[in-house]
Formats: C-alpha cells, structure tokens, sequence
C-alpha cells in the first residue's frame, strides 16, 4: 500500500509539472485546426491539431526541430504516396511500395526518426484514404499550419521552466538531507531495518535526479527557443550545473547508506563523533536546501558544510572499515555539496582540510 501511496504521488507530482504543456496542447489544437478550417477552407483538417500535439509534445527540449521534421515527413510521404497512387493506383500491394519508398527518401533526406515515420504514415494515408493529389497537399499543408501554431506557442512559454529545474534541486537537496537523517538515526540506534530503509531512500534517490536532469535540460531549451526568456539564459544554465554535484553526491550519499547499513547488520562500531559527523552534515545539507528553495543565492548555504568539512578531518584512533568508510563519504558529499552552492571542484576540494589522527 505504502508503494502504490508513493507511486500515486510521484504520478500527481509528474501530472502538476506536465500541466503547462497540456495547457499549451489545448491552444495548439484549437488554434491548428481554426485555422486550418477557416483560413484554408478544409473540411476535416485533422492533421493540423495533431500535428501541433507532435511538435508541442511534453518537453521544450528540440521543439523546433520536431516541427521540421514532422512538416518535411508529411511532404514526403504525401510525394510519393500521390505519384504510387496516380502511376499504380490503390491496393495493398501499392501501400507496402509507398510506405517503404517513402520511409526510404526520408531515411536518405534525414537522421530524424519523425521524418521518417510521418513519411510512412503519410504515405499510407494518401493510399488508403486521399482520392486526389489535392487532398494530399491540403493535408501537407495542414502540417505547416500545425507547426506554425506550435512555432509560435513554443515562443511565448512561461518562465516557469527556467525556475522548476532550481526547485527540483532544492527537493533533491532536502531528500539528500533526509536521507542523511535516517542514517543518522539508524546509526545511533543500531537499528538494521531502519538501515536498510535509509538505504532504500538513497537508491530511489536516482528517480528524483531524473526529474532534475528533465527539468534542466527544459530549462536549456526554452531560454534557447523562445526569444522573450533569453534574459534568463544564465539563470537556466546556473541550474543546469547543478545536475553534475548532485548526481555525484546521490552516489556518494548510497555508499554511505550501504556501509553504514553494514556497520549496523554486523554490529561493527561507528565512533559517536562520526555519527554526528553524519548529522551535522545533514542539517547542513537542509540548510542548503533552504537556501535553494528561497532562491537566495548559493553560496549562504556554504557556512555550515565548511564547518562539516573542518570536522570530518579529524580521524579517530582504532575506527574499523566501515566507520572510516562512513567518515570518507562524508567528506565526498562535503565537497558535492559545495560545488552545488557555487564553487569549482577545486575551490570545494580546498575547504576539505587533509585527515589526521588527534
């Protein structure tokens, strides 16, 4: 139940994200097939709002190249599905050749897979349905109607893709910070099973750097596209860094949950101070979050993780395996983490002092 509870979330969580663009969808419909019907004068222009659904899609990312490829891949395959149909005619044996002398000129004119399908699907439809070559170009033009209403859409996008990739970072932040806290717990309490959940959450972890490298790779794309948010390019592609630290840390944050997992099941002892160690650097990484989340800029979340930094340095006398294991990924995610609020690798490696024993 708990699972079905957490797939449902993240379902809505994807639903409220997607919202703009069936928003954008709806527009691009109505307006396609208006368009198509009163200012060309066809009767049934149902390629026009499909189209605008393939160029729109549910992404920003190569809206513009859809929309060529999708309008070059209709004209082929109404090309040479009206010239098969008016030298052979009609048949089955007529659609086969269209559709693989139409998927053929697309594969040799594009790399594009949609050229290519909407050359065969095109091609099938003139065969099967188009009685004249007039329809067939109504239809290619239908296409362009299509893609110029998803052109001019893609222009006028919300910001809202240039600020979503910085707050699924913050959420990625926070769940890193949770996650530390779990452990911390486990660690202190030398419970397995609340080990081994802590380890489940740092796993599904990888879920959310998904959503973050979508949302990155959107933000990108629009400010590229759409010349009202160009202004917002540094904005986009500051948040986009952000992807690199944190796919680092998410893996530095499972070996950590993997070994202190082991340290509990084995009964194998964690010094206290490394424990804190472990909770310390998870209020740091909150605090980081935070900071993320109130878009203050980056770097007032540094203060605390360079005093986790200054900490972790410290080794104790006698720690086993797993212990400096924990202690060692501490100082890893340290320097993530500060790369995350606005340092290069080197500067962030800097602030980690060299171990030394007391």
């Amino acid at each position: 139940m708990t699972g079905l509870r957490t797939a449902l979330a993240r379902g809505l969580h994807r639903l409220r994200d997607r919202l703009v663009f069936l928003a954008q969808i709806g527009t691009g419909v109505v307006l396609a097939w208006w368009l198509a019907r009163h200012a060309l004068g066809h009767a049934q222009p149902f390629f026009a709002p499909v189209t605008a659904i393939l160029c729109l899609g549910l992404t920003y990312g190569q809206r513009l190249r859809r929309i060529v490829e999708v309008t070059v891949g209709v004209a082929i395959g109404v090309l040479v599905g009206d010239a098969i149909v008016l030298l052979l005619g009609s048949g089955a044996v007529q659609m086969a050749l269209v559709v693989v002398a139409a998927m053929a000129i697309a594969i040799v004119v594009s790399s594009g897979q949609l050229v290519v399908i909407q050359a065969g699907v095109q091609s099938v439809f003139i065969v099967a349905f188009v009685a004249t070559t007039g329809e067939g170009v109504s239809r290619w033009l239908d296409a362009v109607v299509g893609g110029a209403v998803a052109l001019v859409i893609g222009t006028l996008v919300p910001t809202s893709p240039v600020a979503r990739p910085r707050a699924e970072a913050a959420r990625t932040v926070r769940a890193v910070a949770g996650t530390l806290e779990h452990v911390t717990l486990a660690l202190r309490t030398g419970d397995a099973a609340a080990a081994t959940d802590a380890l489940e959450e740092a796993r599904a972890l990888e879920a959310r750097l998904a959503d973050l490298r979508t949302a990155a790779a959107e933000g990108v794309a629009v400010v590229r596209q759409s010349p009202l948010l160009r202004r917002h390019r540094p904005q986009a592609v500051a948040a986009s860094a952000l992807v690199v630290p944190l796919d680092r840390c998410v893996r530095n944050l499972r070996v950590l949950a993997r070994r202190a997992a082991v340290a509990v099941r084995r009964g194998e002892p964690v010094p206290e101070r490394y424990v804190d160690l472990v909770g310390e650097l998870g209020r740091a990484t909150a605090d980081l979050a935070r900071v993320l989340d109130e878009h203050t800029r980056p770097e007032a979340g540094r203060g605390v993780l360079e005093r986790v930094a200054g900490l972790s340095a410290r080794a104790e006398p006698g720690a086993g395996l797993s212990a400096e294991m924990v202690r060692g990924q501490v100082r890893s995610i340290v320097v993530d983490l500060l790369v995350v609020a606005g340092l290069d690798d080197d500067e962030a490696l800097a602030l980690v002092p060299e171990s030394h024993l007391p």
